[in-house]
């Protein structure tokens, strides 16, 4: 057999020297461009120039070293008799083994400070080209996009050459790599357009580019696979510091808890069961928050998770105590806090990463899949924009239970009715097809504390009945979004009743 090639053209040099001195014990010989050309030569590598090869320099500044048909010809060639015999005569010699890692375009445009003109320098053109082609041949080619993948093929070649099944497995992830690296060009030029604001965030094509975080043992059940996919060029959200690996049904809860706890600006604490708040409370300190929540369903947090919005300290580990959670998560964990938390030989403490919250929500559907702005509204969270619409009109601490209960309500599954007190949850009810019977839930929930308590409804209520219901139970004070044709009906039992109403213009429904 003639002597393999291999060509290199990296700009992340991590691990290339042994890589390459590994080739070169194998018998391959070295083809390079630019300084990885320069880099091999000064490690004392015997290496041929990308334009000794092509007879033609680098021209515009490094924009063009790669695309000629010394180079491309040489990987696409197919190992038959006429593609060999018209690349001698044109004098020309096969390409075996692409070694390419592109220009560091994600990471050069995660910088906001980066100039437009600066991140289009960074859209690597003969890097793509050279990936795809070798592996569209990779019937004859090996391609190698990951530094991770330099051991795998220099043990292979060191044992004669690349298995089928290696060289089609580095050809799938080389395309991976290029649409992966296409899309986030095309995410960050889509940023930099001049669309109106309302449709940017709705664009006509949306790529999604995801990469494997954590293969779960199950999906929700133990017949269905399931595992958790994070966004290529983003750090995971979260870091598991202890306990058992996160199951499917442990991302998601997560994922709820820690939306309804960073939602808060004071203290906050956040105890979800699936995928519900059965406890949510502020406080000036965890503690004393936790402390609230607890006593909202103390039976329903058994197995459930529990989310802060601050550091995680030494106070609130303690408290505890022995109740069985599945995940604690928080922004940071006080030194004091882990060595409590780590007794718990099972519990899975979640630290949160920094990755901010992405403005679309994405819901795979049978034949596609529906996406929405996340519901981050703050216009009707503030009470000095709501209606008061009884007769009767609140007072400062009822308006202030009132905020709080609203805010809570849009992390609850609709039908979603919320009791709160001293902010603070009392009684929840979640998810039942009509609201009245969400109302009775929450009232069964908070018992003797729904006396005096505030009650806020995700939607409207559609007839007087859910009204009545929280006034039996002992609620003082509704709000809700009004905009029912029955809206009269409604108010004339609230000021019948005499209690507190406010319409806030809003829905949040949450299925």
């Amino acid at each position: 057999m003639s002597q393999l090639r291999a060509l290199l053209s990296v700009s992340d040099k991590h691990g290339l020297l042994d890589f390459a001195r590994r080739l070169q014990a194998a018998g391959v010989q070295l083809i390079a461009s630019g300084g990885t050309a320069r880099q091999l030569a000064d490690a004392g590598l015997p290496v041929t120039a990308v334009e000794a090869l092509t007879g033609f320099p680098e021209i515009l500044g490094g924009r063009v070293k790669t695309l000629h048909p010394a180079i491309h010809g040489g990987i696409l060639a197919r190992r038959t008799p006429d593609h060999l015999d018209e690349l001698a005569r044109h004098g020309l010699a096969p390409i075996d083994i692409v070694v390419v890692n592109l220009y560091p375009f994600q990471q050069t445009v995660a910088d906001p400070a980066v100039s437009l003109a600066e991140a289009i320098e960074q859209i690597d053109i003969g890097g793509v080209a050279l990936l795809r082609a070798a592996a569209k041949n990779h019937e004859a080619v090996t391609v190698v996009c990951d530094p991770a993948d330099y051991d795998a093929v220099a043990s292979a070649l060191a044992q004669g050459e690349t298995p089928a099944s290696l060289r089609r497995s580095l050809a799938l992830k080389a395309f991976r790599h290029t649409a992966a690296y296409d899309t986030a060009i095309a995410a960050y030029l889509a940023g930099q357009t001049d669309a109106p604001a309302d449709t940017a965030a709705l664009p006509d094509q949306l790529t999604l580019d995801l990469r494997l975080v954590q293969r779960n043992r199950y999906g929700e059940n133990p017949h269905q696979q399931g595992a958790f996919y994070g966004y290529v060029g983003e750090a995971p959200p979260f870091e598991v510091l202890h306990g058992k690996e996160m199951s499917y049904n442990n991302w998601l809860d997560l994922d709820g808890a820690w939306q309804a706890a960073q939602d808060f600006p004071t203290p906050t604490v956040a105890i979800i069961k699936h995928g519900n708040p059965c406890g949510l409370a502020s406080a000036a300190d965890l503690a004393a928050a936790y402390d609230k929540a607890l006593a909202s369903d103390p039976v329903s947090a058994f197995g459930g998770i529990v989310a802060v919005n601050c550091p995680f300290d030494a106070a609130l580990a303690e408290r505890l105590g022995d109740i069985f959670l599945e995940v604690v998560a928080a922004p940071a964990f006080a030194p004091e806090a882990l060595a409590l938390l780590r007794k718990k030989k099972n519990l899975r403490i979640v630290q949160a990463s920094g990755t901010a919250l992405r403005p679309l929500s994405l819901r795979s559907i049978f034949g596609g899949v529906l996406v929405q702005e996340v519901d981050r509204s703050q216009e009707d969270m503030n009470p000095t924009g709501w209606r008061i619409v009884s007769r009767a009109q609140p007072s400062a601490g009822q308006l202030a239970d009132l905020a709080f209960a609203w805010r809570v309500a849009r992390h609850v599954k609709s039908n979603a009715i919320v009791f709160a007190k001293d902010e603070a949850t009392v009684g929840v009810g979640a998810g039942q097809m009509s609201r009245v019977d969400s109302v009775m839930v929450a009232g069964h929930k908070a018992g003797e504390r729904a006396k005096g308590a505030v009650m806020a409804s995700d939607a409207f209520f559609p007839f007087a009945d859910g009204i009545e219901a929280a006034a039996a139970h002992g609620v003082a004070a509704v709000v809700q979004p009004g905009g029912s044709v029955r809206d009269d009906e409604v108010i004339a039992a609230v000021d019948r009743l005499g209690l507190v109403m406010a319409f806030t213009g809003a829905r949040h429904f949450r299925h």
